[in-house]
């Protein structure tokens, strides 16, 4: 079985996020908290969440500037502790990609097999952008993506929806969120069954989930 990468812990998604405003600050210092909450991809309250964080532990100064505007600049601690989130990222994406995107191949062999074409990604994440590239070397193809709480309207050109009722010509749903995934597995079975959810196995929740046919499928291939 793969080994769970660790941003599917909440302390690394906080890092994981911290990292990205971190950086939008470095480039911009006149940016918006809207367009913080767009590049971090959530919604709008929480970007202030992090940035009150990040002000609060000295990352961050915040000035105001004309026309009720904040200017947003790093510190010599949010410099060093850009540096260190970032040399620690580097250090497991290389290994969660290759193992990522062996899990992914599984997936999409599995969907070939019983004749899903039209796949939706459930959770904008690393995963899902993995995901996404490993669809295009195969003969499935991802039409959209599930994701209730992000404020993103296109992934890869592709659509992304809040609302699950619009995924209606979907053949099958692959599970990609890496905050929460046995949470939205347990959603979506309960909205739309479980015999069309597949779970990459490098999320690890395997022992939780309901198995079917295709989902024993991926397991045992991943586990050879």
């Amino acid at each position: 079985m793969y080994s769970v990468h660790p941003v599917n812990d909440t302390s690394d998604r906080e890092e994981r996020l911290t990292l990205q405003l971190l950086d939008a600050i470095e480039r911009q210092s006149n940016v918006s908290q809207r367009h913080l909450a767009r590049h971090l991809g959530v919604a709008l309250g929480l970007a202030n969440s992090y940035l009150k964080r990040c002000a609060k532990k000295g990352y961050v100064k915040i000035r105001e500037a004309p026309a009720n505007r904040y200017l947003y600049y790093l510190t010599p601690k949010g410099f060093a502790e850009k540096a260190r989130l970032t040399a620690q990222f580097l250090s497991t994406s290389l290994t969660f990609y290759r193992q990522a995107g062996g899990a992914c191949t599984l997936v999409f062999d599995v969907s070939e097999r019983n004749g899903w074409d039209q796949l939706v990604l459930c959770g904008i994440s690393d995963l899902a952008e993995i995901a996404y590239m490993r669809a295009l070397e195969s003969q499935v193809e991802v039409i959209g993506i599930f994701d209730s709480v992000t404020e993103r309207k296109h992934f890869f050109g592709k659509p992304v929806w809040k609302d699950l009722r619009s995924c209606k010509d979907a053949d099958a749903y692959v599970i990609t969120d890496l905050v929460a995934p046995l949470d939205l597995y347990r959603d979506l079975a309960n909205r739309i069954g479980t015999d069309r959810i597949l779970v990459p196995a490098v999320l690890g929740i395997h022992d939780l989930v309901t198995y079917t046919d295709q989902q024993e499928e991926i397991d045992r291939a991943a586990d050879s």
